[in-house]
Protein backbone atom coordinates (compact mmCIF):
# COMPACT_ATOMS: atom_id res chain seq x y z
CA UNK A 1 0.00 0.00 0.00
CA UNK A 2 1.47 3.77 -0.99
CA UNK A 3 1.98 6.48 1.80
CA UNK A 4 -1.01 8.38 2.13
CA UNK A 5 -0.67 12.70 2.30
CA UNK A 6 1.37 12.98 5.87
CA UNK A 7 -1.36 12.09 8.71
CA UNK A 8 -3.27 14.38 10.85
CA UNK A 9 -3.32 14.49 13.91
CA UNK A 10 -6.85 12.79 14.40
CA UNK A 11 -5.77 9.68 11.95
CA UNK A 12 -2.78 9.47 14.32
CA UNK A 13 -5.19 9.54 17.20
CA UNK A 14 -7.02 6.56 15.78
CA UNK A 15 -4.18 4.97 15.12
CA UNK A 16 -2.81 4.86 19.12
CA UNK A 17 -6.44 3.91 20.46
CA UNK A 18 -6.26 1.13 18.38
CA UNK A 19 -2.64 0.32 19.50
CA UNK A 20 -4.22 0.97 23.04
CA UNK A 21 -6.63 -1.58 22.34
CA UNK A 22 -4.55 -4.23 21.11
CA UNK A 23 -1.54 -3.71 24.08
CA UNK A 24 -4.51 -4.15 26.75
CA UNK A 25 -5.16 -7.41 24.42
CA UNK A 26 -1.77 -8.63 25.14
CA UNK A 27 -1.11 -9.25 21.36
CA UNK A 28 1.73 -8.12 19.18
CA UNK A 29 1.66 -6.53 16.07
CA UNK A 30 2.78 -9.48 14.45
CA UNK A 31 0.08 -11.89 15.82
CA UNK A 32 -2.71 -8.66 14.78
CA UNK A 33 -1.03 -8.58 11.19
CA UNK A 34 -1.57 -12.72 11.21
CA UNK A 35 -5.32 -12.11 11.79
CA UNK A 36 -5.91 -9.93 9.22
CA UNK A 37 -3.29 -12.04 6.99
CA UNK A 38 -1.01 -9.05 6.49
CA UNK A 39 2.50 -8.31 8.07
CA UNK A 40 3.82 -6.62 11.01
CA UNK A 41 4.30 -3.12 9.25
CA UNK A 42 0.56 -3.02 8.09
CA UNK A 43 -0.33 -2.72 11.90
CA UNK A 44 3.20 -0.22 12.42
CA UNK A 45 1.57 1.93 9.53
CA UNK A 46 -2.43 2.21 11.08
CA UNK A 47 -0.79 2.49 14.41
CA UNK A 48 1.29 5.67 13.48
CA UNK A 49 -1.37 6.68 11.05
CA UNK A 50 0.99 6.95 8.09
CA UNK A 51 -1.95 4.31 6.65
CA UNK A 52 -5.55 5.00 6.50
CA UNK A 53 -7.77 2.28 7.67
CA UNK A 54 -11.53 1.46 6.80
CA UNK A 55 -14.46 1.42 8.78
CA UNK A 56 -14.77 -2.38 8.76
CA UNK A 57 -10.95 -2.68 9.30
CA UNK A 58 -11.61 -0.85 12.40
CA UNK A 59 -14.37 -3.46 13.53
CA UNK A 60 -12.24 -6.12 12.41
CA UNK A 61 -9.42 -5.17 14.78
CA UNK A 62 -11.57 -4.49 17.42
CA UNK A 63 -13.34 -8.10 17.40
CA UNK A 64 -9.43 -9.55 17.23
CA UNK A 65 -8.32 -7.30 20.37
CA UNK A 66 -11.85 -8.53 22.68
CA UNK A 67 -13.03 -5.00 22.87
CA UNK A 68 -16.57 -4.91 23.65
CA UNK A 69 -16.78 -1.31 24.48
CA UNK A 70 -19.18 -0.44 21.57
CA UNK A 71 -19.70 2.80 22.25
CA UNK A 72 -16.56 3.21 21.41
CA UNK A 73 -15.78 0.87 18.46
CA UNK A 74 -18.28 3.28 16.73
CA UNK A 75 -16.37 6.36 17.67
CA UNK A 76 -13.55 5.18 16.50
CA UNK A 77 -15.28 3.52 13.52
CA UNK A 78 -16.61 7.81 12.62
CA UNK A 79 -12.93 8.75 12.66
CA UNK A 80 -12.57 6.32 9.55
CA UNK A 81 -12.30 7.22 6.00
CA UNK A 82 -9.85 9.49 4.18
CA UNK A 83 -9.48 13.05 4.69
CA UNK A 84 -11.62 15.11 4.04
CA UNK A 85 -11.40 18.78 2.28
CA UNK A 86 -12.07 20.75 4.96
CA UNK A 87 -12.03 24.68 5.24
CA UNK A 88 -8.53 24.90 7.39
CA UNK A 89 -6.52 22.29 4.13
CA UNK A 90 -6.60 25.79 2.33
CA UNK A 91 -3.76 26.84 5.08
CA UNK A 92 -1.92 23.69 4.87
CA UNK A 93 1.86 24.25 3.44
CA UNK A 94 1.11 28.21 4.70
CA UNK A 95 0.51 27.82 8.51
CA UNK A 96 2.19 25.86 11.22
CA UNK A 97 0.55 21.94 11.26
CA UNK A 98 -0.42 22.31 14.59
CA UNK A 99 -2.70 25.25 14.08
CA UNK A 100 -4.82 22.88 11.82
CA UNK A 101 -4.58 20.20 14.08
CA UNK A 102 -6.52 22.56 16.33
CA UNK A 103 -9.25 23.50 13.74
CA UNK A 104 -9.61 19.80 13.25
CA UNK A 105 -10.04 18.87 16.97
CA UNK A 106 -12.55 21.84 17.39
CA UNK A 107 -14.29 20.49 13.93
CA UNK A 108 -15.08 16.67 15.97
CA UNK A 109 -15.58 18.27 19.41
CA UNK A 110 -19.28 16.99 20.81
CA UNK A 111 -18.33 20.21 23.50
CA UNK A 112 -15.12 22.48 24.10
CA UNK A 113 -14.23 23.49 27.96
CA UNK A 114 -11.37 26.17 28.19
CA UNK A 115 -9.56 28.61 30.58
CA UNK A 116 -7.69 31.06 29.84
CA UNK A 117 -5.52 33.61 32.23
CA UNK A 118 -3.94 35.75 30.02
CA UNK A 119 -6.06 35.89 27.02
CA UNK A 120 -9.25 36.07 25.59
CA UNK A 121 -9.99 32.52 24.24
CA UNK A 122 -9.28 32.65 20.88
CA UNK A 123 -13.07 31.05 19.50
CA UNK A 124 -14.31 34.73 21.47
CA UNK A 125 -11.40 36.69 19.56
CA UNK A 126 -12.39 39.67 17.24
CA UNK A 127 -10.31 40.15 14.11
CA UNK A 128 -8.19 43.29 15.50
CA UNK A 129 -7.96 41.71 18.56
CA UNK A 130 -6.65 38.75 17.01
CA UNK A 131 -4.37 40.82 14.91
CA UNK A 132 -2.81 42.67 17.71
CA UNK A 133 -1.95 39.73 19.73
CA UNK A 134 -0.18 37.89 16.05
CA UNK A 135 1.75 41.10 15.60
CA UNK A 136 3.76 40.57 18.93
CA UNK A 137 4.80 36.78 18.34
CA UNK A 138 8.34 36.16 18.50
CA UNK A 139 10.60 36.16 15.88
CA UNK A 140 7.77 38.85 14.25
CA UNK A 141 5.53 37.21 11.70
CA UNK A 142 5.68 39.12 7.63
CA UNK A 143 2.16 41.12 7.79
CA UNK A 144 0.90 38.13 5.14
CA UNK A 145 1.81 35.36 7.90
CA UNK A 146 -0.17 37.62 10.52
CA UNK A 147 -3.27 38.18 8.20
CA UNK A 148 -3.24 34.51 7.67
CA UNK A 149 -3.42 33.75 10.85
CA UNK A 150 -6.15 36.44 11.81
CA UNK A 151 -8.44 34.83 8.78
CA UNK A 152 -7.81 31.16 10.11
CA UNK A 153 -8.78 32.21 14.12
CA UNK A 154 -11.66 33.47 12.86
CA UNK A 155 -12.76 30.66 10.84
CA UNK A 156 -11.83 28.30 13.59
CA UNK A 157 -15.14 30.12 14.82
CA UNK A 158 -17.93 28.89 12.60
CA UNK A 159 -18.43 25.89 15.22
CA UNK A 160 -19.95 28.13 17.71
CA UNK A 161 -22.84 29.16 14.80
CA UNK A 162 -25.32 27.31 13.03
CA UNK A 163 -27.99 24.29 13.59
CA UNK A 164 -24.97 22.17 15.28
CA UNK A 165 -23.30 25.01 17.05
CA UNK A 166 -20.95 22.93 19.45
CA UNK A 167 -21.42 24.32 23.04
CA UNK A 168 -18.91 26.43 24.96
CA UNK A 169 -17.43 26.56 28.44
CA UNK A 170 -15.23 29.54 29.06
CA UNK A 171 -13.51 30.30 31.82
CA UNK A 172 -11.90 33.81 31.57
CA UNK A 173 -9.72 35.60 34.53
CA UNK A 174 -9.81 39.32 35.33
CA UNK A 175 -6.49 40.08 34.28
CA UNK A 176 -7.33 38.82 30.58
CA UNK A 177 -10.49 41.43 30.43
CA UNK A 178 -7.90 43.96 31.74
CA UNK A 179 -5.13 43.53 28.53
CA UNK A 180 -5.37 46.69 26.59
CA UNK A 181 -4.49 44.56 23.48
CA UNK A 182 -4.36 47.14 20.63
CA UNK A 183 -5.61 50.31 23.16
CA UNK A 184 -9.38 51.00 24.16
CA UNK A 185 -11.49 51.34 21.08
CA UNK A 186 -10.00 47.43 20.37
CA UNK A 187 -10.18 46.12 24.01
CA UNK A 188 -13.62 47.95 23.87
CA UNK A 189 -14.91 45.97 21.18
CA UNK A 190 -13.03 42.73 22.46
CA UNK A 191 -15.43 42.96 25.61
CA UNK A 192 -18.87 43.68 23.85
CA UNK A 193 -18.29 40.62 21.54
CA UNK A 194 -17.53 38.65 24.49
CA UNK A 195 -20.86 39.57 26.01
CA UNK A 196 -22.73 39.37 22.80
CA UNK A 197 -21.01 35.96 22.77
CA UNK A 198 -22.34 35.10 26.48
CA UNK A 199 -25.92 35.26 25.09
CA UNK A 200 -25.97 32.28 23.77
CA UNK A 201 -27.29 29.90 24.88
CA UNK A 202 -24.79 27.12 24.05
CA UNK A 203 -22.17 29.57 25.15
CA UNK A 204 -21.60 29.97 29.21
CA UNK A 205 -18.60 32.28 29.95
CA UNK A 206 -17.36 32.12 33.57
CA UNK A 207 -15.00 35.10 35.32
CA UNK A 208 -12.86 34.77 37.76
CA UNK A 209 -12.19 38.09 39.39
CA UNK A 210 -9.20 38.84 41.06
CA UNK A 211 -10.71 39.01 44.23
CA UNK A 212 -10.48 35.51 44.69
CA UNK A 213 -6.73 35.04 45.32
CA UNK A 214 -5.03 31.95 44.29
CA UNK A 215 -6.72 29.41 42.47
CA UNK A 216 -5.99 25.95 40.87
CA UNK A 217 -3.99 26.27 37.40
CA UNK A 218 -3.54 29.98 37.92
CA UNK A 219 -1.19 30.84 35.23
CA UNK A 220 -2.17 28.52 32.88
CA UNK A 221 -4.46 27.88 29.76
CA UNK A 222 -6.00 25.05 29.10
CA UNK A 223 -8.50 23.80 26.09
CA UNK A 224 -10.50 20.70 26.64
CA UNK A 225 -12.01 19.13 23.25
CA UNK A 226 -14.56 16.52 24.39
CA UNK A 227 -15.03 13.89 22.28
CA UNK A 228 -17.66 11.25 21.58
CA UNK A 229 -16.72 9.46 24.20
CA UNK A 230 -14.32 9.82 27.20
CA UNK A 231 -11.31 8.32 26.11
CA UNK A 232 -11.12 10.55 23.01
CA UNK A 233 -11.18 13.67 24.87
CA UNK A 234 -8.26 15.47 24.09
CA UNK A 235 -6.80 18.02 26.03
CA UNK A 236 -4.75 21.52 23.87
CA UNK A 237 -2.01 23.49 25.57
CA UNK A 238 -0.50 26.05 24.21
CA UNK A 239 3.26 26.49 24.02
CA UNK A 240 5.99 29.33 22.42
CA UNK A 241 6.94 26.59 19.34
CA UNK A 242 2.85 25.83 18.92
CA UNK A 243 -0.08 23.41 20.00
CA UNK A 244 0.61 20.65 21.45
CA UNK A 245 -2.01 17.81 22.44
CA UNK A 246 -2.23 15.45 24.97
CA UNK A 247 -4.71 12.29 25.37
CA UNK A 248 -2.97 9.81 28.00
CA UNK A 249 -6.20 8.87 30.62
CA UNK A 250 -4.12 10.14 33.86
CA UNK A 251 -3.72 13.74 32.11
CA UNK A 252 -7.34 14.32 30.79
CA UNK A 253 -8.37 13.02 34.52
CA UNK A 254 -5.59 16.00 35.78
CA UNK A 255 -7.30 18.70 33.45
CA UNK A 256 -11.38 17.56 34.24
CA UNK A 257 -10.25 18.06 37.82
CA UNK A 258 -8.70 21.07 36.88
CA UNK A 259 -11.67 22.25 35.16
CA UNK A 260 -13.96 21.84 37.62
CA UNK A 261 -12.11 22.88 40.24
CA UNK A 262 -11.71 26.37 38.18
CA UNK A 263 -15.45 26.54 37.05
CA UNK A 264 -16.42 26.33 40.47
CA UNK A 265 -14.56 29.47 41.96
CA UNK A 266 -15.62 31.37 38.88
CA UNK A 267 -18.44 33.75 38.92
CA UNK A 268 -21.94 32.78 37.73
CA UNK A 269 -22.67 33.66 34.43
CA UNK A 270 -24.97 36.57 35.34
CA UNK A 271 -22.43 37.84 37.54
CA UNK A 272 -19.86 37.21 34.95
CA UNK A 273 -21.69 39.33 31.96
CA UNK A 274 -21.91 41.94 34.76
CA UNK A 275 -18.73 41.97 35.95
CA UNK A 276 -16.94 42.15 32.30
CA UNK A 277 -19.81 45.28 31.10
CA UNK A 278 -18.37 47.46 34.17
CA UNK A 279 -14.95 46.38 32.91
CA UNK A 280 -16.21 47.92 29.55
CA UNK A 281 -17.65 50.81 30.83
CA UNK A 282 -14.46 51.98 32.30
CA UNK A 283 -13.01 51.89 28.93
CA UNK A 284 -16.16 53.65 27.69
CA UNK A 285 -19.96 53.39 27.35
CA UNK A 286 -20.27 49.84 25.94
Amino acid sequence: MPPNNPPTARRQRLGAELRKLRERAGMSATAAAGLLGGNQAQISNIESGRHGVSAERVRTLACNYACTDEALINALVGMTGERGRHWWEEYRGILPVGLLDLAELEHHAVALRVAYTMHIPGLLQTPEHARTIFRQVVPSLPPHEVEHRVSHRIKRQVILFGDKSTPLTAVIHEAALRMMFGGPEIARDQLRHVLDMSEHEHITIRVIPFSIGAFPGSGQSVFYAVGPVPQLDTVELDQSHGPVLIDAEAQLHRYRMLLNQLEGVALAEAESRTFIHKIAQNLGKV
